[in-house]
């Protein structure tokens, strides 16, 4: 019977590195990385001087390709002209599409717009409806700024940035990482597919997530039946 020899330290060292970087090599920028906490707080600090001046506020979520003409950004405009003439602030993330639209729709009435925006490789402007707001430069202290900043949540149509915050605010609700937050889903063509998986996949056959989860989310699919819900939902 054949023994296998035993690898020696130096083919150890140089089979590791082919698989792992040099830890004695690192770059000299790795040298500043414990000096981000300071531009992280900054951000932290800043977003929330802006959120505590508006006590009443909702919040749009929605895709930034919506354009005026389009179902959705009509719908989020009106919506948001009727919301904040009954005294809310409209908060979004301060960009173009369903962004815009809320936006927008509190400026045509002389409401509130707050836009909460994000720095971009390629430059996502701020649209021009929007009374104050911030840029971030970090995606992650945006998310909590937006998921601390309303009394309700209105989430249009999007793309993988709207799942996103929609997921992540239904698991902060869910764990009672925040306190429970009236979350409404515009327009039944585009939501009942997750919704469907929601009830089928996730509950149904999986059971990843309570029935009691399947009611932290309202559908609906009319301006009137969401201003309605909104008024109904909130406590102030």
């Amino acid at each position: 019977m054949t023994t296998k020899p035993l690898v020696t330290p130096e083919e150890h060292r140089m089979e590791a590195e082919l698989r792992v970087c040099d830890p004695t090599k690192t770059d000299h920028t790795k040298d500043i990385e414990s000096w981000r906490i300071f531009k992280i707080m900054a951000e932290f600090v800043s977003g929330f001087e802006i959120l505590r001046k508006y006590s009443l506020a909702v919040t749009f979520f929605g895709s930034a390709r919506n354009a005026e003409g389009d179902p959705y950004y009509d719908a989020a405009r009106e919506l948001s002209g009727k919301l904040a003439k009954a005294g809310f602030t409209v908060i979004t993330g301060g960009a173009q599409g369903i962004m815009e639209a809320g936006s927008r729709g509190a400026h045509d009435v002389g409401g509130r717009a707050v836009g909460l925006n994000i720095e971009l490789p390629s430059e996502q402007a701020a649209n021009h409806y929007l009374t104050d707001g911030m840029t971030f430069n970090y995606f992650f202290i945006r998310k909590v700024m937006l998921s601390f900043a309303s009394e309700v949540y209105v989430f249009f149509p999007g793309g993988f940035g709207t799942l996103d915050e929609l997921l992540e605010i239904l698991t902060l609700v869910q764990t009672r990482k925040i306190k429970r937050i009236p979350i409404i889903l515009y327009g039944k063509a585009y939501w009942e597919p997750f919704t469907k998986l929601f009830e089928e996949h996730l509950y149904g056959t999986f059971k990843a997530i309570d029935k009691e989860d399947l009611k932290l989310y309202k559908t609906v699919d009319s301006i009137e039946e969401a201003y309605n819900e909104v008024l109904d939902s909130v406590d102030c």
